[in-house]
């Protein structure tokens, strides 16, 4: 089957990690994959060419392009594309009117968060537009596709849901060894407990919020530091947010990283701070490298983590209650392992990248995804 997905582009994001997981898989599983980049290609693209997957950038500027979409025309029909897969509604509409009378058989289009669904901007309306000539969007959680019906955002006639997945086996366990090794990395005496969280540090991760909160922790936990994994427009506000705090020396930004992996084995506890999310790919990555998790109530959050199960879920802006859901792991640690291992053993079940392939081949081929 030949397949191309189409994405605004590969920077370093949850979405863009989807994808890339995703194409790698199904090239291994004998399709034939390109991606198409409707602005520049990306951070991530590199990984894409080790594999010997296609990644073009089209270079597209602001408004309507059509020298841009003209590209995306030849290349979907170069590629002989039997799949039309786009990501986000930008890339659907664009992708939906470039392909026009080319013949593609199947046209699937995955929305990876919330945002968009209360708008009826210019964008949301094109995307709406574009549905006509949709088979099938797919939502990461129920929590989104209850929102989408709930707006009108798609027919319900053409919703799925198909749960974001990863290689759960390629994530080690948190240890005591790799808490060692990061806190002596940041130069932290033996002793302190590392909360972190990772994500672009902008409106809808609300780091703010839990910074404000680990004052209350540290106050009460003076052997603790938070680290913030992530860069974005908001760190300069987030660094005098910590300074206003009294945190400067208990909150570390290290900035956008390639080790995350390595940075999340290091952990105690992993927090979420959102207000606003579809289905977390941090969330899942937390999960597999079994940390306890502390989430707020919002988006697929809670479908991801079981309240006293895997971890805590606290309301969204609440700093009071993310506090103390922090602390309750912090101390005690044998719950904390607990909930952590819960995670993980979630993850193998039912959050693996094999299991959102197969929903996603399902779709391709027709059929109703599997339970």
């Amino acid at each position: 089957m030949n397949i191309t997905h189409v994405v605004e582009n590969l920077n370093r994001g949850g979405l863009e990690r989807v994808v890339l997981d995703l194409v790698k898989l199904q090239q291994q599983q004998g399709h034939h994959c390109q991606v198409i980049c409707l602005f520049e290609r990306g951070t991530l693209a590199h990984e894409l060419d080790v594999a010997g997957i296609p990644v073009h950038a089209c270079g597209k500027r602001r408004g309507f392009d059509l020298k841009a979409l003209s590209r995306v025309r030849r290349l979907i029909r170069a590629h002989h594309t039997d799949v039309l897969h786009s990501h986000n509604a930008v890339a659907h509409y664009l992708a939906v009117l470039a392909s026009l009378g080319l013949g593609v058989a199947k046209l699937i289009n995955t929305r990876h968060g919330m945002g968009g669904m209360q708008r009826w901007n210019r964008a949301e309306m094109l995307y709406r537009a574009s549905l006509a000539r949709t088979d099938a969007v797919a939502m990461v959680c129920e929590a989104a596709c209850n929102g989408a019906i709930e707006h009108g955002l798609v027919p319900r006639r053409k919703l799925r849901v198909v749960p974001n997945g990863l290689r759960v086996q390629e994530f080690a366990i948190a240890s005591p060894a790799a808490r060692e090794r990061l806190r002596q990395a940041l130069a932290l005496s033996p002793q302190t407990r590392l909360v972190g969280t990772v994500g672009r540090l902008n409106w809808a991760k609300d780091q703010a919020n839990l910074i404000r909160a680990f004052r209350r922790v540290h106050d009460q936990q003076a052997d603790s530091a938070l680290l913030l994994v992530g860069d974005g427009l908001l760190r300069p506000e987030l660094e005098a947010c910590a300074r206003d705090e009294g945190l400067a020396d208990a909150v570390h930004f290290l900035g956008d990283r390639s080790d995350v992996r390595e940075l999340l084995q290091g952990l105690d506890v992993f927090v979420l701070s959102s207000v606003s999310e579809g289905y977390s790919m941090a969330l899942l990555e937390a999960s597999a490298t079994a940390l306890p998790i502390v989430a707020t109530d919002v988006g697929g959050n809670r479908e991801i983590v079981q309240h006293g199960v895997t971890g805590r879920i606290v309301p969204a802006r609440d700093a009071d209650a993310l506090a103390q859901a922090i602390l309750d792991l912090l101390r005690d640690p044998q719950r904390a392992a607990s909930c952590g291992a819960a995670a993980r053993a979630m993850m193998e079940t039912r959050g693996s990248l094999e299991a959102m392939a197969a929903r996603y081949a399902a779709l391709y081929e027709s059929r109703e995804p599997a339970a």
